[in-house]
């Protein structure tokens, strides 16, 4: 490789920073957002008759709103990880797939059961062995072979 690719990749991924950086501002942004969402929305359910009881629906829809702000959390510490120099490729997995695994479980907890298809119950709960086969292997396993703690 030349100076000049050299100069080139190094300019290249300055970019790539500042983009990730943006983004990252930009998460933070949807993550507050998210949060007020979610008082706001269960300000106003309390509010309503019944007052300050919340059906199951409003629970459930509550846990998923929750689930959402996680999982961009998660995507913020990715993005995070990618505006550093020293990106650590296998972190970057390790949170990719800890964020899929959210992502499905939030999918599972706000499922309608009465009017989802079971083909599409089964493909998630495919998904979902995959995702944690995978965790397992990859965050879990070298973990235990190197003596550290397994919740990452």
């Amino acid at each position: 490789m030349s100076a000049e690719d050299s100069e080139l990749i190094k300019k290249m991924d300055l970019i790539i920073q500042y983009v990730a950086k943006t983004i990252a501002v930009i998460m933070v942004v949807v993550i507050m957002w998210g949060v007020a969402d979610i008082v706001y929305v269960l300000y106003q359910r309390l509010m309503a008759p019944p007052f300050m009881l919340l059906e199951i629906k409003d629970i459930l829809a509550t846990f998923g709103a929750f689930m959402a702000v996680l999982i961009a959390i998660e995507i913020y510490h990715n993005l995070i990880l990618y505006a550093h120099d020293s990106h650590n490729s296998r972190l970057a997995v390790e949170i990719v797939l800890g964020t899929a695994l959210m992502a499905a479980a939030r999918k599972v907890i706000i499922f309608d059961y009465n009017e989802m298809d079971y083909n599409y119950v089964y493909a998630t709960g495919a998904v979902i062995l995959a995702l944690s086969i995978a965790y397992y292997f990859i965050v879990i396993v070298p973990n235990k072979k190197h003596g550290l703690p397994s919740n990452e």
